[in-house]
């Protein structure tokens, strides 16, 4: 699913490249800035990628520490780390919540929403769903 060599190597999975050694992450093409706690969660779940890594792992692996009750800072971080990703590269969601579990790194097409649906759909279908309904005004 990654590649990876040695830690001063470059980490590539899907539009993500990571090179632990200088610090550098890019992402569709473009370097990303992020803050050092950012960029050790991203390298902490993509060592995990495909699996889930609960808050108190990644506390541990980013902070150093035990997460503390009523901390929100891993939830902070991953929002804001998620948020870089998926605007460099908007048509691939990257971080995926797991209530009550953890977070989970898989690279997969980002859902669309469509309002007048209310259910959000993956944009492969948006053409079948777009055809289907333009038969039905006919």
């Amino acid at each position: 699913m990654h590649e990876r060599g040695d830690h001063a190597e470059m980490i590539r999975i899907d539009d993500i490249e990571i090179t632990p050694g200088e610090g550098l992450v890019r992402a569709g093409g473009q370097v990303l800035t992020l803050s050092v706690r950012e960029f050790q969660l991203l390298v902490a779940m993509v060592e995990h990628a495909g699996g889930i890594v609960g808050r108190e792992e990644l506390c541990r692996l980013v902070w150093g520490r035990e997460l503390r009750p009523g901390d929100r800072s891993v939830d902070v971080y991953v929002s804001k780390l998620r948020a870089k990703l998926e605007h460099a590269v908007p048509d691939r969601s990257y971080i995926h919540t797991h209530p009550s579990f953890g977070y989970r790194f898989q690279p997969q097409p980002r859902l669309s929403y469509d309002p007048d649906r209310a259910e959000p759909y993956a944009p492969e279908i948006a053409a079948a769903w777009s055809l289907a309904n333009a038969r039905r005004v006919e």
